[in-house]
């Protein structure tokens, strides 16, 4: 484990996760391999961007940029660590500054010796410049400048253009040397090479960790770039010289021999992996679409795909590579049936191969074709709750109060919200807590033995609704005494006693991410306090569905009537 740990601040310059210091028998040797060859890469690059600046008279212009030249090479090496430790924002921030400064003092200090060309580098920086932007206003929680996708494509694109111009100046400049100009175009060539290292490791079989040891190893030719750019800025003379080959070699291979020491006790990783898995402790938060950043929706993908939530198997094998996994997460996305969704889980190794993947799992991978038959998938918490409320806004807004010319001292007219799957009913009811709740169950035992609309039982009333809907169109009406009966129109009436023990007799509401209850605040119909009432209960069946009218007021018998039925 000691070992693992030294080979990989040797070859990738940090102390490897939890994850990396996985170890098993039968390995993967080219992942050693690669850690080795890595090092060695690095430390060549390394003697290329620590050379000594060449000297020579440079203008303010010339010193602002090689300063900030070589802070962006200081970042790349060094001070990307300190400021991980801080909020993503901070980094963005100081990403977005920095560059717009050697931005501009490239349009400044190179000399393009074209208006076109010059044109040409400032839209292309001003793309590459948006990009960061766009990455700092999605750590800050704000809007993004558009969509994922395609104007992501466009933004890297244009960075990645900006270079190759940049490059095209420095030629046309003429004090860079053609090595300089070399590492230029091959730090581009390194965006070119991500595109099949993406499909190698991101395939269903997985591209293995030597991959991305390699690629990250290419990426530090983009600092010897920057680092040459800097030191080549003096107009008079030419870059010096190389060391002769036997200096060079000396150098190298007395630093490998003290960094690479370790090499000994390699025993690599076998799989890549992510650092966010089932592990992360705030992996079952279960955030919705919309609350997730681009770059964290993988990550909650996992998350779920590796869920042992309810005692029952992950989606995937253990031993299935975060890569792997997210490569079979976009397979089943393009699935047509549950069939071929069934014969990929297989082929996967999934415990799991019978069962669907939910589209609100595969959203995060695939949200350009999830969104597309589920666009309510793609909210954000706040936007589900404006859309909840809307909804509930407009099913009220389809009742009406049935006996609008009689007015109760208290009323009410709401759409009432069942069970999809089959509720008894809705309640009037005093009070909450264990005996309200032993009341409601007994109410609905009675209404099932007695077959009747309503159920009693003391400060409890459950009336049942006569066809099977999820949804009515509920009135309550509180008066000080009994008003006038009210058959006509209706399909049945019925009055019961209710006992409010505490002075309150109320229908319940639909909580916050609820599903039952009243869409509408209620009020209390126990206007005359603790003590004896009377429900009335109006049922009918109409065009836009069952409607109930439920009036109380104070009356002291107990009889049970069928006014209509």
């Amino acid at each position: 484990m000691l070992g693992d740990t030294w080979l990989w601040v040797a070859a990738e310059w940090s102390p490897p996760t939890f994850g990396e210091l996985y170890t098993a028998d039968g390995s993967d040797a080219s992942v050693g391999l690669a850690l080795f060859g890595a090092a060695l890469v690095k430390l060549a690059l390394l003697w290329l961007i620590l050379r000594t600046p060449e000297r020579g008279p440079l203008d303010r212009g010339e010193r602002a940029l090689r300063r900030l030249l070589y802070l962006a090479v200081a970042h790349a090496l060094v001070l990307w660590y300190p400021i991980a430790l801080l909020p993503d924002a901070v980094d963005a921030a100081f990403t977005l500054v920095l560059w717009a400064a050697i931005d501009v003092l490239y349009l400044l200090v190179i000399r393009w010796r074209s208006r076109l060309l010059r044109g040409a580098a400032g839209v292309l920086f001003a793309v590459e410049l948006a990009g960061a932007a766009d990455d700092l206003l999605d750590d800050l929680d704000l809007p993004e400048l558009g969509p994922g996708g395609v104007i992501q494509a466009v933004l890297i694109g244009g960075g990645v253009l900006a270079t190759l111009v940049t490059v095209l100046g420095q030629w046309r400049d003429g004090r860079w040397s053609r090595g300089t100009l070399i590492a230029g175009v091959a730090s581009v060539g390194g965006y070119a090479l991500a595109i099949p290292f993406n499909l190698l490791v991101g395939g269903p079989f997985g591209g293995g960790l030597a991959m991305v040891i390699a690629m990250d190893a290419i990426g530090l030719v983009t600092t010897v770039w920057i680092a040459a750019t800097a030191r080549e800025l003096p107009a008079e003379g030419r870059p010096a010289d190389l060391p002769s080959v036997r200096r060079r070699g000396f150098r190298v291979a007395v630093a490998a021999v003290a960094v690479l020491s370790p090499v000994v006790l390699i025993n690599p990783e076998q799989d890549a992996r992510l650092t966010y898995t089932a592990g992360s402790a705030d992996c079952y938060d279960r955030p919705s679409f919309g609350d997730v950043k681009p770059a964290e929706r993988d990550a909650v993908f996992l998350c779920r795909a590796r869920s042992t939530d309810g005692a029952t198997p992950p989606m995937f094998p253990d031993t299935t590579s975060d890569q792997a996994v997210l490569a079979y997460g976009r397979a089943l996305c393009r699935a047509k049936d549950a069939g071929e969704q069934e014969a990929i889980l297989t082929r996967a190794g999934s415990a799991r191969a019978a069962w669907r993947v939910d589209p609100d799992e595969l959203v995060y991978v695939c949200p350009e074709i999830i969104g597309a038959t589920r666009p309510d998938l793609l909210r954000s918490t706040a936007e589900e709750a404006a859309a909840n409320a809307a909804h509930i806004a407009g099913e009220n807004a389809t009742c009406r109060d049935p006996w609008p010319r009689t007015k109760g001292v208290v009323q009410a007219t709401a759409k009432y919200f069942l069970f999809v799957d089959g509720d008894p009913g809705y309640l009037v009811q005093d009070g909450e807590g264990e005996s309200a709740m032993e009341e409601a169950e007994l109410a609905t035992a009675r209404s099932y033995e007695d077959g009747a609309l309503i159920g009693v039982a003391g400060g409890t009333a459950l009336i049942g609704h006569v066809e099977d809907v999820v949804d009515l169109c509920l009135t309550v009406k509180a008066f000080r005494a009994a008003p006038p009966l009210r058959t006509a129109g209706w399909d049945q009436v019925h009055e019961v006693p209710v006992v409010s023990r505490g002075g309150r007799l109320a229908v319940p509401e639909m909580g916050d991410g609820g599903d039952v209850g009243a869409g509408a605040p209620m009020p209390n119909l126990a206007i005359a306090g603790k003590g004896r009432y009377r429900l009335r209960v109006h049922v009918r069946i109409g065009e836009a569905g069952e409607e109930h009218l439920v009036v109380v007021f104070p009356g002291a018998s107990r009889k049970r009537l069928k006014l209509k039925s």
